[in-house]
């Protein structure tokens, strides 16, 4: 398993932004980041999961969360909002990332953080709460990161199945999505014919179309070229007009653009995604309602 080792991340952040046009949520930077490899960070350092105390967690966001309101901090990024977009600035998109952070921006970063250490600890001593709680984390972070090792839990389970079991649950989750899976055809062990679900999927135009499914469990390696062309042709096989390849982990370049070429094409659901549509669909997830505080109860006097 690899380890991920404590950085820096402005710069990624900043390029991730940019070719983002200017905009984008917390999630997405961070799949940006991965898929482009900004900065040197690979797609494992983004979501490498280890396992905590209270369960499992993203190094990555430690950095992450940082990153985001350093750039605030220097005004790289509008001023954070909670639940909005991450939004660029003008000197955001023009500085000059060759020689980033300068002194200066250090100094006002570091100025910045000494700043909202005092404001903590006043707070804290008003509200009389152990001060051990974590200086880096507003709402936002809280809320964005809490998010995100929920998420790193599930894949870390997932990883744990058998391989009975998660094509079982594979099957399960793209019937949620819409997929009719055939009883007789769409239960298969890849061991036998290549794939580990078959079904029907019909859209809004009554057009029904045949679906291949296919799904793998890695934790380091991603999904390669050679795996989807083989599966492209299993899908002939099958006479499927197009496939569905789950992963826990990711997929390389090349097999991203074997994906999509040639008339079957291949939707492609790495561990992320997948982590989304289990939220989106509340696959044997129990969603907790609960309520904090905004910034209004807290402005100093």
């Amino acid at each position: 398993m690899a380890e991920y080792k404590r950085r820096r991340v402005e710069k990624a952040i900043l390029m991730a932004l940019r070719d983002l046009g200017g905009s984008a949520s917390r999630k997405v930077i961070r799949k940006m980041i991965a898929d482009n490899q900004y900065d040197n960070l690979t797609y494992n350092d983004v979501f490498l999961t280890k396992q905590g105390k209270n369960g499992s967690y993203s190094p990555f966001m430690f950095d992450f969360n940082f990153g985001i309101r350093n750039l605030a901090s220097i005004a790289m990024v509008e001023q954070l909002q909670r639940g909005k977009d991450v939004v660029l600035t003008s000197a955001g998109m023009h500085v000059d990332l060759t020689s980033f952070p300068t002194k200066r921006q250090q100094k006002k970063m570091d100025d910045y953080w000494q700043e909202r250490s005092g404001l903590r600890k006043k707070r804290l001593a008003k509200q009389q709460i152990s001060a051990t709680s974590s200086v880096t984390a507003d709402e936002s972070d809280k809320e964005d990161t809490d998010n995100s090792n929920w998420k790193a839990e599930l894949i870390n389970q997932l990883m744990k199945f058998d391989p009975g079991k998660f094509e079982s649950f594979s099957r399960l989750l793209i019937s949620k999505m819409g997929v009719l899976i055939d009883k007789n055809r769409g239960i298969v062990r890849s061991g036998d014919h290549g794939i580990d679900g078959f079904g029907y999927f019909t859209s809004d135009e009554f057009r029904t179309s045949r679906v291949a499914i296919q799904c793998k469990r890695y934790s380091d390696n991603a999904v390669s070229e050679p795996e989807i062309d083989k599966f492209k042709g299993v899908m002939d096989g099958f006479n499927a007009e197009y496939g569905i390849f789950i992963t826990t982990s990711h997929f390389t370049s090349n097999a991203k653009q074997k994906a999509t070429q040639g008339s079957n094409t291949v939707t492609l659901i790495d561990g992320q995604a997948l982590a989304d549509l289990v939220e989106k669909y509340e696959l044997h997830i129990t969603p907790i309602t609960t309520y904090t505080l905004d910034d209004y109860y807290y402005q100093d006097n």
